[in-house]
């Protein structure tokens, strides 16, 4: 004889008629609730929720468990409120040519007295004529020290200096000597020659 099994579904509990009856009024007083809301008040409680959750993200960045090593502090160079100009030719600080060994003795300055270094190049005609606008521009403006290097720009630095007892000159190849006045002849060891100069005149001007 066959054995007969029976199969027996487990039926769900039902649900009464009150218990639905009170879902229902309980999803329109919500829905009621929600609309009473303002769209300022909706706002607000967003932007509360927003910032609840940047406050979490950092947190967790700041004091959760980070192996990697700190991040060193870069800062900055500071510089001094002096100011050491270069007036040069129209070839500027090229490689090879007496600017640029004059422009690396500033750099070198600048490194001990932190005072800033900046260059102008006189564009156009090569004349002391030209050349003057170039000088007093920055003789007008913040330069406290003035190199110069080749003929013009000499030139025509030599004839500001005596006018300009306050502003210390550094004349590379030519010019004529004073109390402000550094006089410097091009060739070897002139990168130095131009670092020690560069740095008595702000210091006598610090």
């Amino acid at each position: 004889m066959a054995k007969q099994v029976r199969q027996v579904t487990q039926s769900r509990p039902s649900v009464t008629p009150q218990q639905e009856a009170g879902v229902a009024r309980f999803g329109r007083a919500v829905v009621a609730w929600l609309r009473s809301l303002s769209r300022r008040t909706i706002a607000i409680a967003a932007g509360a929720l927003a910032v609840v959750a940047a406050v979490a993200t950092v947190c967790a960045f700041l004091f959760g468990g980070d192996d990697r090593p700190p991040i060193p502090d870069t800062r900055a160079r500071h510089y001094t409120e002096t100011d050491a100009c270069l007036l040069t030719g129209k070839q500027g600080i090229t490689a090879g040519t007496p600017a640029a060994t004059v422009w690396q003795g500033m750099q070198d300055a600048s490194l001990k007295t932190h005072a800033r270094v900046s260059y102008q190049q006189v564009i156009g005609e090569q004349s002391a004529g030209n050349a003057r606008p170039f000088l007093n521009g920055m003789l007008q403006g913040s330069c406290e020290v003035v190199v110069a290097v080749g003929g013009p720009e000499v030139a025509v630095a030599a004839e500001a200096a005596p006018k300009y007892g306050r502003t210390g000159f550094v004349l590379i190849g030519g010019g004529r000597s004073g109390s402000n006045v550094s006089l410097l002849r091009t060739g070897d060891g002139l990168r130095g020659e131009v670092a020690g100069a560069v740095e008595r005149a702000i210091d006598a001007r610090s």
